[in-house]
């Protein structure tokens, strides 16, 4: 029986875009990368082969949870390693907590709480839609999207964000319940109640785990990094811009791919630490 559990965030916390990978060393020295996402025939994310080797190995010691702000969607896009081929994580928590994903099958109990949730404790989510489209000026503005009916972001040129745009957008949205991160070029507006430790703390619950980490690089993560035992950030992303840190979390100095293999790495060195003790 699996005692551990380990939930990560995706994007630029365990998988990288090319734009993401950060490698900085001399092409013959990069690792070797395994793609682990593709649409629409191309390649879009990537892990080290060998993250994706300590990643197999933790799937038989521990529930492995990808916590993504993804869409259902857009996380079905992604093949991670696992003991099998086709393998799929028994749990998922996508749309940043709208979407738990049981064996791959959304609990229709859990979106209709979360609703639930949302229309009594935060702004309808058009009032925030139609604010961004005032906002953003279509000069720096690339996209405005609407993801499952949950939140909102933008992708954005993130150079040409004026001063102080960000803090005036987050006042504002707070005050309705709605919280604002910049992750890359984009921006997201999440119902506060919109969180991804509410999906770990429903998955921990249901496995009974004892031990609980967790990985991640945005605001959106820190309520996931401080509900588990331990958890990592790496050198890059919103968390490590800030100088975020906390009791129980360790800040790498990897950035970029790399960082995602250290992750992986350090999770399991603590799950087979974990499990030597229970023996």
């Amino acid at each position: 029986m699996k005692h551990a559990l380990v939930a990560s965030d995706l994007d630029r916390t365990l998988i990288y875009s090319n734009r993401a990978l950060a490698l900085d060393v001399p092409d013959r020295l990069a690792p070797r990368l395994l793609s682990v996402e593709v649409h629409d025939g191309k390649a879009l994310s990537f892990m080290t082969e060998a993250a994706a080797e300590l990643l197999v190995e933790l799937t038989g010691l521990a529930y492995v949870v990808p916590v993504t702000t993804r869409t259902r969607t857009q996380y079905e896009r992604v093949n991670l390693p696992g003991p099998t081929p086709g393998w799929v994580p028994p749990y998922a928590v996508c749309a940043n907590g709208g979407h738990l994903l049981v064996d791959g099958v959304p609990d229709v109990d859990w979106q209709n709480g979360i609703r639930e949730r949302l229309a009594a404790e935060s702004a309808p989510l058009r009032e925030v839609v139609e604010h961004l489209a005032i906002v953003a000026d279509p000069e720096w503005t690339h996209k405005r999207k609407v993801a499952d009916d949950l939140f909102a972001y933008l992708v954005v040129e993130r150079a040409e964000l004026p001063e102080g745009w960000i803090t005036d957008l987050s006042g504002w949205c707070a005050e309705r319940g709605f919280t604002i991160s910049l992750q890359g070029r984009k921006v997201y507006a999440v119902p506060a109640p919109l969180s991804k430790s509410a999906g770990l703390a429903e998955v921990a619950l249901r496995t009974g785990a004892r031990t609980v980490l967790s990985a991640g690089d945005s605001l959106l993560d820190a309520d996931l990094l401080l509900a588990a035992d331990h958890g990592w950030r790496p050198g890059h992303g919103e968390l490590a811009e800030t100088g975020w840190t906390a009791p129980d979390v360790t800040a790498l100095d990897q950035i970029g791919v790399a960082a995602g293999e250290e992750i992986v790495r350090q999770m399991l060195a603590r799950v087979r630490s974990a499990a030597a003790v229970s023996v």
